[in-house]
């Protein structure tokens, strides 16, 4: 189950340390919009998706809210299918598609999960409402 903040679902991005810091950062500079997630991480936890009007708490490093996102719009396809307008919404300075493919297999891959054009993935949209 992923972590409560304030009677909110909690979203976590990358890994704790200076990934998540810049990440957070990027969210919290509105320079961020979306991010994308493994489709079987939310069955191993048992988590429904996202829904549009959602918000979450968006946390840092020791599980505290740094901010609240709300979510604009949630798409499950695969990860050749992920479009360049969703990798630019990332904010993560991709230069192109193959770019931001390149970096989310090397960040997966590390995490242990090996990853295809066929992988089913988690296309989430947001905009920050609150900072902490």
């Amino acid at each position: 189950m992923w972590p409560r903040v304030d009677g909110m679902r909690a979203m976590e991005l990358g890994t704790p340390g200076e990934m998540r810091g810049r990440l957070n950062a990027l969210v919290l500079a509105g320079t961020k919009t979306a991010t994308t997630g493994l489709l079987e991480d939310y069955v191993e936890d048992t988590e429904g998706l996202e829904f549009i009007g959602e918000r979450l708490a968006l946390l840092g490093d020791e599980g505290q809210s740094v901010g609240v996102i709300e979510v604009t719009g949630v798409q499950v396809t695969t990860f050749g299918e992920v479009t360049w307008e969703h990798a630019r919404a990332e904010g993560e300075g991709d230069t192109s598609l193959e770019e931001w493919r390149t970096g989310h297999r090397r960040f997966w891959s590390r995490e242990g999960a090996l990853i295809q054009d066929d992988t089913a993935v988690v296309c989430v949209a947001f905009r920050l409402v609150k900072t902490a």
